[in-house]
């Protein structure tokens, strides 16, 4: 069986539209929602049940499954919070009577420090595009971007080119659930940006008349003159990091990482650096202070003639 019976596969479709409609998730996040619940439906329907009636062991068996398998501390606790609110959902619509999932409980998350890059390790990766040639200019603009601003990857792909003010330098940014925030960039993201407005975007835009700066359209294309994607964007940044950084494991998110934690280790309030990242708990912001402490220490070890 590689598909849900009918009446699980129907519920998960109406779900997957409550979570783009209603909630204004990203597709992304209701995209994995479904795979999640498409999961749980197949292993129920193997034991001749459904999503309708499910029972809280069986769902702590169908976890235990997924965790023999090799599954990650966090593919399971996103699994686990795509049941849980698949079935608060379907308390409230009369789908069911009762949560078999009220009592499921999140994995205890691995302590795991994000990777940060040195501030001369992103200089060389922004330094490493080209700028003579179009590709060339949006990369850099991109990277400088993604640190400069502490963008998300989707963040970024998602912006317009009336998005960005490179005069006042600030970005305007959707963020998770629909939220807007306005984030400062800095010189340099705001040099790389102009240059790619005028001499680069309009040379990648499908259509020949994409204006450098009041064009509303797409940022960022790919090659083939789409809208750049988080998979083109991972990608580009990829290559770069092989070039100047070797096997370093770098995504578009340690960029993230690195503004954040640089930040603070210059003196900027936590609950500042919170706004410009666009987290809604304060607990979320707090592990990048872990960071910086560890890079004190670091230098502390390495420096001083009594450590």
């Amino acid at each position: 069986m590689d598909a849900p019976v009918p009446a699980d596969a129907e519920v998960i479709d109406a779900f997957a539209d409550h979570l783009l409609l209603e909630r204004r998730l990203s597709s992304h996040t209701a995209q994995a929602y479904r795979g999640d619940l498409v999961s749980l439906a197949l292993f129920l329907n193997r034991g001749s049940r459904s999503l309708f009636d499910a029972t809280y062991p069986q769902l702590r068996r169908w976890l235990a499954n997924l965790r023999t398998r090799g599954y990650a501390r966090s593919s399971l606790a996103r699994k686990v919070g795509a049941v849980r609110t698949f079935y608060v959902w379907a308390v409230r619509r009369g789908l069911i009577a009762s949560d078999p999932a009220a009592l499921l409980r999140h994995p205890a998350p691995a302590s795991r420090l994000p990777t940060v890059l040195k501030p001369s390790e992103a200089s060389r990766l922004a330094m490493a595009a080209g700028i003579t040639d179009p590709i060339g200019l949006r990369d850099r603009a991109v990277i400088e971007l993604m640190y400069g601003s502490g963008l998300r990857v989707a963040e970024l792909c998602g912006l317009d080119a009336d998005d960005v003010d490179v005069k006042g330098q600030r970005v305007r940014v959707m963020g998770k659930g629909g939220k807007e925030r306005v984030v400062p960039m800095g010189d340099f993201a705001c040099g790389a940006l102009r240059e790619y407005l005028a001499k680069g975007r309009a040379r990648l835009a499908a259509s020949p008349h994409a204006a450098s700066y009041s064009d509303p359209g797409p940022l960022f294309f790919n090659r083939r003159g789409k809208r750049m994607s988080t998979r083109d964007a991972r990608a580009m940044l990829t290559r770069y990091v092989r070039a100047t950084l070797g096997s370093r494991q770098v995504s578009p998110h340690t960029l993230r990482h690195s503004f954040a934690t640089h930040l603070l280790e210059g003196g900027a309030d936590i609950r500042t650096v919170q706004e410009l990242l666009g987290h809604a708990s304060l607990a979320t912001t707090q592990r990048y202070t872990h960071v910086s402490r560890g890079r004190l220490f670091d230098a502390y070890r390495t420096s001083h003639p009594r450590a």
